[in-house]
């Protein structure tokens, strides 16, 4: 028997007729939305500060009063992540949502994952929950399930628990699961979109994808006929290295091991995962504390033409003085090169100088700096003019990771009656340890090479967790592998990333997927909400490893 989900949301602000189209588009037993990212719980939290009752994605209510008549004809049931910070309100406002629209559906919500109490001077402390609490709700009979900070695979594990009884010892079928969720959590991520080879398909609109998951854990991930997009086994396994790191992808659940996993492409649009393994998940859970971290300014010169190098010399020295009154915690300059010699346009021939100033107080970073860049206009370089006027100084988030106890967080289910179940923590846990290496393939022969992007042959998707970033980078063919795996190095990456430098940079070898996995301590400072470089989520970190350089190997290109 076939359970199929499918997806609606990556993100908070994510295509608002997706809800509608994977309704209407094919069958389905199981709808989700993902809603939650590090950034969203600090935005959610701020919508808090200003009203108590708010906390949750309004966008899913909108999309629900639209959607939820065909919800109930077509007995598909709705599992999301978009009660944020008050999973009880979001539930209390989906009742009123069906009642004002005479539809009956039963509505249950997921709690127990707020530990703000516990962190004083956090704006959010959510622990990361697993899917026994939303199975709780659905093998109770709602209809519709409501959580908080769950993790993202917890909305496809959840739904796949309580249709094929699975228990929490059921490592291997928790596992598959969890992989499939982890495909389906960005949603057309995995029919590519932001996807390295986008030129195989027509990815204009793609759209969303879907798992038919079986009782064994096994999976395909297909979409709807006729809709956008495509599906094969480099989009898999693009998502599958998202926001990962080593061969144990672990969750409250389970630990996953992606180095077993098996992609088969099983006809137009449909990839099958098997052989997925799980062990038992770590005793601890994560836990993603948001605070404030302080105030941000910025400001842009543009530097047109000539003597680029001597006009951003002269103004970092005007505004020196300036930034010397009262000093910001935090000054940073970073002279972008976007200019051309003899440009045919004046916005070829410029060079932009950026300014960012951040401080505990708001007045530092704020009109003070503001006055003094804007001073300048007519006492600066030849050309003076900056990209936006700067403003008053915005609040910048922090995220920090910290782990408790799995029985330490009350995770609980409240069902559509009203009734609560306790849901049991995970009774049998595993220390989470690295693995040992894998051993590498044979070399490829020594022949002729050339110079060229690294793109030419590998994909690479990238992204953030917390202040570090991962890099996944995989190949097509066997041959390739067996260059990439030996040519591809931290210490290469090192050198094809100056960046990364002076950092820690760990190297993880997914032979199963033809992947290398690079994680990245530290580049993304404080989180994504601290905006401490100029990609703050290393979206394009992957795409920027690509357009490097090397002697790639003739026979590969």
């Amino acid at each position: 028997m076939t359970l199929r989900i499918g997806n609606a949301s990556g993100f908070y602000g994510d295509r608002f007729d997706a809800l509608r189209e994977m309704l209407t588009g094919g069958e389905l037993d199981v709808l989700t939305g993902d809603y939650l990212a590090e950034l969203t719980m600090l935005i959610l939290g701020r919508d808090r500060l200003k009203d108590p009752a708010a906390g949750y994605a309004r966008t899913f209510l909108r999309q629900l009063e639209d959607c939820l008549g065909l919800a109930h004809e077509r007995s598909v049931k709705i599992v999301t992540n978009a009660g944020g910070l008050n999973p009880a309100g979001l539930a209390d406002a989906v009742r009123e949502l069906a009642g004002r629209l005479g539809i009956p559906v039963r509505v249950a919500h997921v709690e127990g994952d707020d530990l703000t109490a516990r962190h004083p001077g956090s704006l959010a402390a959510h622990a990361y929950l697993g899917g026994f609490g939303i199975a709780e709700c659905l093998s109770a009979g709602a209809d519709i399930v409501v959580t908080g900070r769950v993790t993202d695979a917890a909305l496809v594990t959840g739904p796949a628990a309580a249709h094929f009884g699975w228990r929490p010892g059921d490592h291997d079928r928790l596992a598959g699961a969890v992989v499939a969720g982890h495909v389906l959590e960005c949603g057309t991520q995995a029919t590519g979109g932001n996807y390295s080879f986008f030129g195989d398909g027509d990815v204009r609109r793609p759209g969303f994808p879907l798992a038919e998951i079986h009782e064994d854990g096994s999976c395909v991930i297909t979409k709807h006929p006729g809709t956008g997009g495509f599906v094969d086994v480099g989009t898999v396994t693009a998502q599958l290295l998202y926001e990962t790191g080593g061969a144990r992808y672990a969750g409250p659940d389970v630990t996953a091991r992606l180095d077993t996993v098996r992609l088969v492409q099983d006809g137009p649009d449909r990839v099958r995962i098997e052989g997925v393994r799980g062990e038992a998940p770590p005793p601890d859970l994560k836990v993603g504390l948001n605070r404030l971290g302080g105030f941000r300014n910025e400001v842009t010169f543009v530097l047109t033409g000539l003597g680029v190098e001597a006009k951003a010399a002269l103004v970092r020295e005007q505004m020196g003085d300036a930034l010397a009154k009262s000093p910001p915690a935090d000054v940073r300059w970073e002279l972008v090169r976007t200019d051309r010699p003899d440009a045919d346009t004046e916005e070829t021939a410029s060079a932009l100088l950026r300014l960012v100033v951040r401080d505990p107080d708001q007045a530092t970073v704020g009109r003070a700096l503001s006055g003094a860049a804007i001073e300048l206009a007519l006492a600066s370089y030849p050309g003076f003019h900056v990209v936006a006027p700067p403003g008053k100084g915005a609040p910048y988030g922090v995220f920090e990771d910290v782990y408790v106890p799995q029985d330490a967080v009350d995770h609980r289910a409240v069902l559509h009656d009203g009734s609560r179940l306790s849901v049991i923590p995970a009774q049998d846990t595993l220390v989470l340890e690295t693995l040992e290496e894998p051993s590498l393939p044979e070399p490829l022969p020594a022949g002729a090479t050339r110079r060229a992007p690294l793109g030419l042959i590998a994909g690479a998707r990238s992204g953030d967790k917390g202040g570090n970033a991962n890099v996944g980078v995989w190949v097509r063919t066997d041959e390739a592998w067996r260059w990439l795996a030996h040519e591809l190095t931290a210490d290469r990456f090192r050198e094809l990333i100056p960046e990364s430098r002076p950092l820690k940079v760990v190297r993880h070898v997914l032979p199963g997927l033809r992947a290398l996995n690079f994680v990245v301590e530290g580049i993304l400072g404080e989180g994504v909400a601290s905006q401490a470089r100029f990609d703050p989520q290393a979206k394009a970190l992957g795409e920027w490893l690509r357009s490097r350089h090397l002697d790639i190997p003739e026979v590969l290109l």
